[in-house]
């Protein structure tokens, strides 16, 4: 049986059975995430779901009373408003509200989500019978647009498709004949030089005499769902077209770094002072539209807007604590704000939709302690004064859509939790008799006398589904998605456009990857008590610090997950991409601005390189957590799917060279080690007690990955008794040591490790500087817990290993990650138990059983090996998926 298959279960098993002193379980510990996990019952998420249903209903009942057919209800004083007829400079109420009654088609298909047949239908006749958009309002383009169109759009879906409870046999396609009557009075707005649609537009007369000819990239490039949509469905081309030229008129104007700005001139098409970006009011929506029609759709260049942008948002905008996302300047990514808007709580939805689950989870959780501090989420925070600066919070969605992505990507329960707060906070500060208001300052709980429609289509929907399990849509996995104002949109493949012959011959491969989330894994946490093989997010060490970003104070449930030891983890944050100029030889080189076709090739799977000199490269971290992929060379984007092929023999140095000598020597050593892990008795007396106690209870082999650097650890070398002898050769073993306290290994030790391998994690500081702070502590080498599961050789700058000197009797050695923490809670364990050591020894195997035969007499040359055809580069020790080295 091979043991080493199966060593993570067979050493917890053992050493679970063997260290009895340890204590399991706490039946009575409220804190414990499993038992709290079992509270939420079916019967209480059914209870959270019927409240939230009742508190929409309480909404829209009263909306129907009060305020129908008029726009919004003005829950405070029992009635309704539309525009504001005697101020027409009164943009926050006219740029939503068009005297169309616009709360009512907001809500088609929530009504839907409820599964309120009789009321969807209800709903539909008296849209039919009293809208009309032969107004003489200017409402926002934008707003008309994916609050009303998409409205229309969604309701006709589901009253038109046969085969579903929705379906309404009477329907005739009323719904679409307004929505195509409301695109008409919409497409005059586009009519400018640059194909950027002016902002707002009168549904009666058109563009007005003197209107602003500023927008945002939010308002003008996040149209293609509801037009496209609105093409595919009646025949009607433009609005597509229009959509489209929009869109692109937005990114094609990015800056050199891939990032649009907020505002811009729809005729000049210039960007407007100050030229700042983030994901955030005014640029919010343009990336979610980049994915989402994607989605939708199956058109490629709009994943390709997504992966760029992302890739930029995630280099510049993303705080280096890996936190908060920044406002920045457009062309040089530095800070220009460091304030936050309730807007961009969307992002960790949208991050869950692309798969990104863990940097989503560290979003939502500075938006989840912002709720908590002030019961909502105030309008804007300043994060460096750690104070909100607008206390408004009139009802958005942002932050309960995200909590519901995310419940939906980790089925996490404490998910449901932030649901519940949310739930009650709403119930309590909100609701009043004549339906739900918005909050004017979140301190005093003044209300504004408003219901936005987005609180009945948006924030409670997705508040519902988070509850409601059994829903209809958990169970979909068509092309369905959620618009920007939370509209149902979906498209028959009857209506999806076959790709065309240019995108095929630009896009022949599509490979997209498949991140799953992990869920946080410790065997034993800091309190010396178990919580499982699996923990929650409340578990997550890096918990505490978002709370510590808003300056939050902590309450009993958090204190209940605190740690003599601290819980408090300082965040390990890897860059999300990297851009540099290749060169051999680590060379400082001029880019090449133009390279040429013999230097870099184009093939019909790829790219292939002859000269990485002066050729400028992106590389993006990968989602499902293998690596990185090389996204930009030169002048090419490397789309998923394609492969980078690497002809350069330069990389390598030539025969007779002092690098090339230093190179051999790393090719000769093994770059794989197999790895004894043994138990030893640390007190005699065990060693009379039961054979389980004996070592070789448990005695494994891993493996592991040896450095290029420090002792040279390879079966081949023979030890030269006039040199130090690493101490890791001991046949015997060394002990393996952790100091809880330094656990990356960056630091000076606090104790001297003789005859000792530290185990570290890998971040925070380079591997040599790891080494010598452990040859500092005489310790026998360090043996270091990757974040990648992809198996890599640590390696150092030539020039910084000579003036580290003499590391011949010291070894390093790197464990893949799901190996490396299973390993470190078995050293945990043993440390607890005190009568047990973890041993680690290179294994051994005997003289005749390597193939001897294959070993090549003196008279005969050894075989050249075959090269494997899927050797990939790595660059500071991350590894390029998407390479191939035929060198």
């Amino acid at each position: 049986m091979k043991w080493g298959i199966y060593w993570p279960e067979v050493l917890i098993g053992t050493l679970v059975l063997a260290i009895n002193g340890v204590r399991w379980f706490h039946p009575t510990d409220a804190s414990n995430p499993i038992k709290s996990a079992s509270a939420w019952t079916p019967q209480r998420k059914l209870a959270a779901r019927e409240k939230t249903r009742e508190l929409w209903y309480h909404g829209f009942d009263n909306y129907m009373t009060f305020a129908f057919p008029m726009d919004e209800l003005t829950p405070l004083s029992c009635s309704g408003q539309g525009p504001d007829w005697g101020n027409p400079a009164n943009i926050a109420a006219n740029d939503v509200a068009g005297n169309f009654s616009l709360t009512l088609i907001d809500v088609l298909d929530t009504l839907v989500v409820l599964d309120d047949r009789q009321g969807f239908e209800k709903a539909v006749r008296n849209v039919i019978d009293w809208v009309s958009f032969d107004v003489n309002t200017k409402p926002q383009v934008f707003e008309t647009t994916i609050r009303v169109l998409g409205g229309l759009l969604s309701g006709h879906l589901f009253a038109n498709k046969t085969g579903q409870p929705f379906h309404l046999p009477w329907y005739n396609g009323e719904l679409l004949t307004l929505a195509h009557d409301l695109g008409k009075r919409l497409l005059p707005a586009f009519s400018t030089p640059t194909g950027l649609p002016f902002a707002r537009i009168n549904l009666r007369h058109g563009v007005m005499k003197g209107e602003t000819l500023e927008t945002c990239t939010a308002g003008a490039g996040s149209l293609i769902l509801e037009f496209a949509t609105l093409s595919r469905l009646t025949g009607d081309d433009r609005f597509e077209k229009a959509a489209y030229k929009a869109f692109f008129g937005i990114w094609n104007r990015k800056s050199p770094i891939d990032l649009v700005g907020n505002t811009i001139n729809t005729r000049t098409g210039d960007w407007t002072h100050p030229e700042t970006t983030g994901i955030g009011a005014g640029i919010d929506s343009f990336y979610e539209y980049a994915l989402k029609w994607y989605i939708l759709s199956g058109e490629s260049e709009f994943l390709d807007v997504w992966e760029d942008a992302y890739a930029a948002i995630m280099r510049y905008s993303r705080a280096k604590d890996g936190y908060w996302y920044r406002t920045v300047n457009m062309n040089t990514g530095e800070a220009a704000y460091l304030t936050v808007d309730s807007l961009s709580a969307f992002w960790p939805g949208l991050q869950i939709l692309a798969g990104d689950v863990q940097n989503a989870i560290k979003l939502h959780m500075i938006y989840y302690n912002l709720w908590r501090q002030f019961s909502g989420l105030p309008e804007v925070y300043d994060t460096n004064y750690k104070q909100a600066t607008s206390h408004q919070y009139p009802l958005r969605p942002e932050f309960i859509e995200s909590t519901w992505y995310l419940y939906r990507a980790t089925r996490d329960p404490f998910y449901l939790e932030v649901g519940e707060r949310v739930l009650y906070d709403l119930t309590t500060r909100a609701k009043v008799d004549c339906g739900l208001t918005g909050i004017q300052d979140l301190r005093t709980n003044k209300r504004d006398d408003r219901m936005e429609s987005f609180a009945l289509s948006e924030t409670l929907k997705y508040l519902y589904l988070l509850f409601d399990e059994e829903n209809s849509l958990h169970s979909d996995d068509s092309n369905y998605v959620f618009t920007t104002e939370g509209h149902i949109l979906f498209l028959d493949k009857s209506l999806i456009k076959p790709v065309s012959t240019s995108k095929q011959r630009s896009r022949k491969f599509v490979n997209h990857q498949c991140p799953a989330y992990i869920p946080f894994t410790r065997t034993l946490d800091h309190r010396q008590r178990p919580s499982g093989l699996v923990l929650g997010i409340r578990s997550r060490p890096d918990v505490e610090y978002a709370r510590h970003l808003v300056a939050l104070k902590p309450s009993a449930s958090d204190e209940k997950y605190w740690s003599p030891e601290g819980w408090c983890e300082r965040p390990k944050v890897e860059p999300y991409s990297f851009e540099f100029i290749l060169a051999s030889g680590g060379k400082s080189v001029a880019e090449d601005l133009s390279p040429n076709l013999l230097k870099l090739g184009v093939l019909p799977d790829g790219y292939i390189l002859h000269n990485v000199t002066g050729v400028r490269t992106q590389i993006v971290q990968r989602l499902d957590g293998k690596g990185y992929d090389i996204r930009k060379l030169g002048q090419y984007h490397v789309r998923p799917g394609y492969v980078v092929y690497i002809n350069d023999s330069t990389i390598f140095a030539s025969p007779g060279d002092p690098a090339h000598i230093a190179q051999e020597e790393i090719r000769n050593r093994d770059s794989e080690l197999h790895l004894r892990i043994f138990t030893a008795n640390v007190d005699p007396l065990l060693q009379v007690q039961s054979s389980l106690l004996d070592s070789s209870v448990i005695d494994v082999s891993v493996v592991g990955y040896s450095a290029y650097f420090g002792a040279d650890l390879s079966s081949s070398v023979i030890p030269d008794p006039t040199k130090p002898n690493p101490r890791i050769r001991d046949p015997n073993g060394v002990t393996v040591r952790r100091e809880a306290g330094n656990e990356y290994g960056c630091d000076p030790y606090d104790h001297n490790y003789p005859s000792s391998i530290i185990l570290v994690h890998r971040g925070q500081c380079t591997f040599l500087e790891k080494l010598l702070q452990a040859k500092d502590a005489q310790a026998a080498g360090i043996l270091i817990i990757s974040d990648e599961e992809t198996g890599i050789n640590p390696t150092a700058n030539a020039e910084e290993l000579e003036d580290a000197g003499d590391l011949s009797d010291v070894a390093i050695i790197l464990l893949p990650k799901k190996t490396g923490d299973t390993f470190e809670q078995m050293v945990i364990l043993s440390e607890r138990a005190s009568s047990l050591q973890i041993m680690l020894a290179l294994q051994r195997f005997p003289d005749d059983a390597r193939n001897m035969d294959s070993i090549p007499s003196d008279n005969e040359e050894a075989p050249e090996e075959p090269k494997d055809p899927n050797r990939i580069l790595y660059i500071n020790g991350h590894p390029l998926i998407n390479t191939r080295l035929l060198v």
